[in-house]
Parts: structure tokens; sequence; C-alpha cells
């Protein structure tokens, strides 16, 4: 039966504004957002990739009720992924709500959402549970604090899998022991520009740690966008991923900052053309690919950061992020769009927002274009 549009999820599709892609935090200009999720399953179920149908839906009852049926449970809505519209599933994954992995409708999938979309509690995705929390900059025990006070909570209903040796058990071995995983959304332009970010890659890896795009594994660092995570759960406390990861982050933070530092000093004078040659792209272009307007949006990132372009809201940038994405797009035209009607809505979009006041306020849906 094909889904049908429904009304519980309307305010996450039509709120434009992310919580976590508001300002704040700690270093805001380098460090987008803080993420910390928790991988946990149940004793006595099969494990998602191996479940069967009937076994999902009774996880699905246990670990909603678990959280609705609480004095938590108004600060959370349920949206199973079956009942839900393709795109809608897509702009959930675009504003980093959910995992492509739980989009798939053919999975006994769903997700509990909170009001400010900080907090999402995917339930049968690769493991029974995946707690997620994103906080806007860097807040990397805050983060953690919200993610483990729902763990905590679901900790009391649920009979999770625990081994006194192994620790969480997770379907990826790789999940196993704390069934933590940190990560830190950061932007490096400067890194990326003067390829040292080539030589810190493989540098970060060895240290334990690994550095993917910003949607995690398999994507592309769009926009000299980077998550910096960890790999290892096994052997290691919450406490020492997390110092482990603050550590690797604030020597990140400082090698790009110099990096920023030593552009303007040797060439000021082609950094601040490749900025208003970006901005004139955003603010003019008729046609954008997505990959033309990343580059362009981090350029002009880094030109709000370095004084170069005064009077322009960093927000916006944060939000066009989203927004430049294929699901939003559609969204935000009322029709399916083909990849060249998608570059002519892009385009659209930035022009609007980008308009000669820099106007702030959330782009409105058109059924024209």
């Amino acid at each position: 039966m094909e889904a049908k549009k429904t009304k519980s999820i309307d305010k996450f599709i039509n709120n434009e504004v992310i919580g976590w892609m508001t300002t704040g935090g700690e270093h805001p200009d380098i460090v987008l957002a803080t993420r910390i999720r928790l991988a946990r399953n149940l004793r006595g179920y099969a494990f998602p990739i191996a479940s069967k149908e009937d076994d999902a839906l009774v996880v699905d009852k246990m670990v909603a009720s678990a959280l609705q049926d609480g004095e938590c449970g108004e600060q959370y809505t349920y949206l199973k992924m079956s009942e839900q519209l393709k795109l809608d599933r897509e702009i959930l994954v675009e504003k980093h709500l959910i995992s492509p992995q739980l989009a798939n409708p053919e999975r006994a999938g769903a997700v509990l959402l909170s009001k400010d979309e900080t907090l999402s509690i995917m339930i049968n995705e690769e493991d029974h549970v995946r707690i997620q929390c994103i906080y806007p900059g860097l807040q990397l025990d805050e983060t953690y604090r919200q993610a483990n006070a729902v763990d905590d909570i679901l900790e009391k209903e649920l009979p999770y899998a625990f081994d006194e040796e192994f620790g969480y058990l997770t379907s990826c071995p790789s999940n196993t022991g704390t069934g933590m995983r940190a990560s830190v959304m950061m932007h490096l332009p400067a890194l990326t520009i003067t390829k040292q970010i080539d030589q810190i890659i493989p540098a970060i890896s060895r240290l334990g740690l690994v550095v993917r795009g910003s949607y995690g594994e398999g994507s592309k660092a769009l926009g000299n966008i980077y998550q910096v995570s960890n790999q290892i759960t096994l052997g290691k406390t919450e406490q020492e991923i997390l110092r482990e990861l603050n550590n690797i982050t604030a020597r990140l933070i400082g090698h790009e900052r110099k990096s920023r530092e030593k552009l303007l000093e040797n060439s000021k004078l082609a950094v601040e053309d490749r900025v208003f040659r970006s901005l004139g792209t955003l603010t003019y272009a008729r046609l954008l690919q997505i990959g033309e307007a990343a580059r362009c949006l981090s350029d002009v990132r880094l030109g709000i950061d370095m004084g170069i372009i005064e009077d322009m809201d960093i927000s916006v940038m944060n939000e066009l992020m989203i927004f430049m994405q294929p699901g939003f797009l559609q969204q935000y035209a009322n029709t399916e769009l083909t990849q060249e009607e998608r570059d002519v809505c892009r385009a659209k979009l930035f022009r609007e927002r980008l308009s000669s006041d820099h106007a702030t306020s959330a782009p409105k849906k058109t059924s024209e274009e």
C-alpha cells in the first residue's frame, strides 16, 4: 500500500530551521555540530539484520512504549517509516534526523523525534535502538549527557543485550563495548585549500579516529565539511572516547585557524577574489549543481568567518546546507523535479535567500517553479 502524508511528520518536514544548525556551542565558526549515537539491542530478540517482521514489530512496540508511556512521552513524536512518503523520509535524512538505512520502508523501522529535533531514537535500524543527540557547535559533554539520560530511561524498562566482558552487544562488532559513536561535524576549508587535509586524515586514522563526509560512512565531504568520530568502542570508557575526540578536535581547530591566518597573510587578494566570486555565483546563478553550491557555500562561509564579508548572518549559510539537498528542493517546489529542474530550483532558492538585504527568515514553499 502506498504511504500517505501524515500530520505528525509535518512539523519536522516544514520546520526548516533546525535546532542543531543554529549557531551555538564552542567554536561555531569551525565546529558546526556535535553528535552522540548510542547503539543498543534487546536481549532475547534477533538483531535487525536477521530478525523476522513479527519480532521487529514487538521490539518496535517495546521501545516506543518505554518512552511514550513514561513521564517524557509528550516530548517525542513517533513516526513509522513504512507510513511516510518517500520524499518525507528523504528530508528526514537530509536533516540528519534519521539514517539512510532507516529510511528504507521495507524494514520495520521507526523513529521517535523530540520537539526541538536534537534527539532521535531510531528503532530497528542496524540495531534495535539507536539513540542520537545532536547539538550545535562543540558540546561533547552536554550532548553525551542528554543521550545518556535517554539511555538510562530505556535501560530501566528494556532488557538490554549486555555482556560483562564485551559490554553492549551490537550488530556490527566495531560498535560492541560502549556502543557509542561520538562525532563532530567540522568546516575545514583552509586545510582543504592548502591540501594539508590529505596528510591530516591518515594521521587521525592512526590515532583510532575516522574522518568521513557530513552524512557519515560512504559520503563525500561536500563543501569541505568533515565528520570526525571514534572508531573504537571496545576497551574504552565513554569518558575516554570523549576526551580523545575532544583533544583531536582542539588540534584540528588550531590547525584550521593557523591555515586561515596564513591564507590571509600570504594570499589575501586571491582569497577575497575566491570568496566574492562564490558569493556572486550563489547570488546570481540560474543553474546550480549541488557540488558547486556546496563549494561556493564553503567559500562564502569562510569569508564571513574571516571578516571578508560583513553584515551577513552565518545562520543563513547553515540553513542553505540543508535547503540545497534534493529532497528539500522538491518540497520547496511542491513537485517532483528532474536533476536539471533541481539545479534551476536550487539557484532560485539561493537568489531569494541571498537577496540584497540578506534576509534571515526561512523561505516559504511555492508551487510555482
